[in-house]
This record gives structure tokens, C-alpha cells and sequence, in this order.
């Protein structure tokens, strides 16, 4: 799909791509452009050319970028998209099931940070934003140099659908 022998830079076609999608009304105004660690993953590109990607939309003009929340789809201002749950809570309500359903039970270990950056796609912040949300929600603890744990059930949240 991409040529990287070519003489297009592979983050130029990336975001041709992008930019197809939004031309289709795949992404409309205030949806999230994909995120560093997806375009990485779907292109098998290096997180300095997804970089680039969203520098490129935005010098188009066809995306923004909010500091700590991504790249939006349209010009600086345009309203986001109702917000869907963040893809940290999402990795955390996947863990906090497993976990529920006895897949990890307690004084056991959750899968470490390259694991879930892996299955999920995403940075390692975002494992680590998953992981301190289970923990203030009461799932799993953290022995530092060892790893993290899956509570004893009486410390699990009381409303097993936070």
C-alpha cells in the first residue's frame, strides 16, 4: 500500500490516506485522527513519521491538535466529537474484566507494559494511565521492580460496573 522506495515521503502518503478518509466522510469534523501508536501500528511506521502525519494535516489545514488529547479533524476550534471513553479507561474495563471473570486471579500479575502496548497499539503512557486507573479503582496494587497485581476481591470497587 505505501511505497517507500518512491519519491513521496512515507508520512506524505500516510497522510494522503488520512486525508482520504476525511474526504469520504469516514472522519468528519471533531473526530479524533488516529493516534500516533495506530498509525505506527497499521502502517508499521516509526512514531517520528506518525509524527509527521498529523504536522502535515494540520499545515494542510485539516486537522488541530489539542496539547495532551490528540489531533482533531478540521480547523483549530471545531467543536470535538462527543467524547468516547478515553482508550485508557478502555484497556482498564478489559483488564477489570478479565480479572472479574477469575482470568487473573488475585496475587497474580497483570500483563506487563510491553504486552499491552503491543495487543492495544498504543504508548507506553497510555499502559501506565491504564494501569494507575486500576489501581485507584481498587483492581490491582504495584510492588515497584516486580510488577502489578490483582487485589484480594474485598478491595475490588463495590459498583463492578466502574
Amino acid at each position: 500500500m505505501l511505497d517507500r522506495e518512491g519519491p513521496v515521503p512515507v508520512y506524505k502518503q500516510v497522510a494522503d490516506l488520512v486525508r482520504d478518509q476525511i474526504e469520504r466522510g469516514e472522519l468528519k469534523a471533531g473526530d479524533p485522527v488516529p493516534s500516533e501508536a495506530a498509525l505506527e501500528k497499521h502502517y508499521d511506521i516509526a512514531r517520528t513519521t506518525a509524527r509527521r502525519v498529523a504536522r502535515e494535516l494540520r499545515e494542510q489545514g485539516l486537522a488541530y491538535t489539542v496539547q495532551g488529547e490528540g489531533t482533531f479533524v478540521g480547523p483549530p476550534g471545531t467543536p470535538r466529537s462527543p467524547k468516547r471513553m478515553p482508550v485508557y479507561q478502555k484497556i482498564a474495563e478489559e483488564v477489570a474484566e478479565r480479572i472479574r471473570r477469575g482470568e487473573i486471579p488475585p496475587n497474580r500479575a497483570i500483563p506487563g507494559e510491553k504486552v499491552m502496548m503491543h495487543r492495544y497499539g498504543v504508548a507506553k503512557v497510555t499502559v501506565r494511565q491504564a494501569v494507575g486507573y486500576l489501581r485507584e479503582q481498587g483492581w490491582v496494587f504495584t510492588v515497584p521492580y516486580r510488577g502489578t497485581y490483582v487485589n484480594e476481591p474485598d478491595k475490588w470497587p463495590i459498583n463492578k460496573d466502574s
